[in-house]
């Protein structure tokens, strides 16, 4: 998931309908179980920081993670950016918020997205740092990073169960070098191993994964897939991104799932889903996402329930996880989305997070097994 302007993002994607419920529910007994039952909460730390209150159901103020893990979680993902302008999320902030994870006795998913700012289908700057190198450069780039973030965890105790290589590299990553042209995957493929090799340097058991936003379709995720694997590419897990007015139903999001587990062998989670409470919109940046999908209204049940239903999906196409984007990013001033304006900027989620404007736990929301 990237800033506000996901326009890019919208044009590579499918916009399609969700298929009636009794279509896309099937009944979970057929199923396995989802053992990865994740949130991205990478502005958290932010939050608290700011002075933010979390409250559960009851009305309780606790802790944001003791909240979420009281509803399900067990993983909990933190996106890393090099050196952006704010700090967050910066390695020492990852690093001072991965002890918390931890010492709740959460699971810790690592998202290297290669930048000092967003990186998404349609964005993938290099860091600042890393100006001017060429592929081979970024490849050593790519490996010291890596193993110097996951090494920093490992040292203090926290080392992390799953690390994402790119964040969403639909055509590549590190652009120009990195990115996929004329079907070329040479050169994504050589930072993709630097990535992988530096994560099992650090830590022989902690898993890789490939994350895109493929879940569009079969043509998408293969095209990719089948161009890393071509090229010799090894990882552990195969990530995809699912939001329904971008992504399709999820009928077709059963399709993909289903494919790529047998195509190449591998577990699949999908590392960003969420969905809107509100058409409302908490401050002056406006919403990323201002319109639902059929059958989900766009209140408190209605998040519920698509949330409900692409775990059902994902579980019954045999994929292992599903993380939540951003649940506890409810608007606080100064907990903007803009890196080099963190203070000023605003926040185009605050529909979207399992909190409501003043901090209260949506009380339907579960993850589950």
């Amino acid at each position: 998931m990237s800033g506000p302007n996901r326009a890019a993002r919208a044009a590579l994607a499918l916009a399609a309908a969700v298929l009636p419920l009794t279509a896309i529910t099937p009944t979970v007994s057929a199923a396995g179980s989802l053992t990865m039952l994740g949130a991205d909460v990478s502005t958290a730390q932010r939050a608290l920081e700011l002075g933010a209150r979390y409250y559960d159901a009851s009305g309780t103020a606790r802790d944001p993670l003791d909240i979420l893990k009281g509803v399900g979680v067990n993983y909990v993902r933190l996106r890393v950016w090099n050196n952006p302008r704010s700090g967050y999320n910066n390695k020492a902030k990852v690093l001072a918020y991965a002890r918390t994870v931890k010492a709740k006795g959460l699971k810790l998913l690592i998202d290297f997205h290669y930048s000092d700012t967003w990186a998404d289908p349609g964005k993938q700057y290099k860091p600042a740092a890393w100006s001017g190198h060429d592929i081979g450069r970024l490849q050593t780039d790519v490996y010291n990073y890596t193993h110097e973030v996951c090494s920093g965890l490992k040292a203090q105790g926290t080392t992390p169960d799953s690390v994402q290589i790119g964040n969403e590299i639909n055509v590549g990553m590190l652009w120009n070098e990195g990115k996929v042209v004329n079907n070329d995957f040479t050169n994504l493929s050589l930072l993709l191993k630097a990535g992988y090799n530096a994560t099992k340097a650090c830590n022989g058991g902690t898993k890789v994964m490939i994350h895109t936003a493929n879940a569009d379709s079969l043509d998408h995720a293969r095209w990719f897939y089948d161009g890393i694997r071509a090229k010799g590419v090894p990882w552990d897990i195969t990530a995809l991104s699912y939001y329904c007015s971008w992504h399709g139903t999820l009928a077709n999001l059963h399709t993909v799932i289903t494919d790529v587990r047998s195509r190449y062998g591998k577990d699949v989670v999908l590392a960003e889903t969420a969905y809107p409470f509100t058409g409302q919109n908490a401050d002056g940046t406006g919403n990323s996402v201002t319109s639902g999908c059929a059958d989900y209204p766009l209140t408190w049940a209605g998040q519920a329930t698509n949330f409900a239903h692409v775990q059902n999906t994902a579980r019954n196409a045999g994929a292992i996880g599903v993380f939540y984007w951003e649940p506890t990013w409810y608007a606080v001033p100064g907990n903007g989305w803009d890196p080099a304006d963190i203070n000023g900027s605003g926040n185009g989620w605050d529909n979207m997070a399992v909190f409501d404007w003043s901090g209260r736990l949506n009380p339907n929301v579960r993850w589950t097994p």
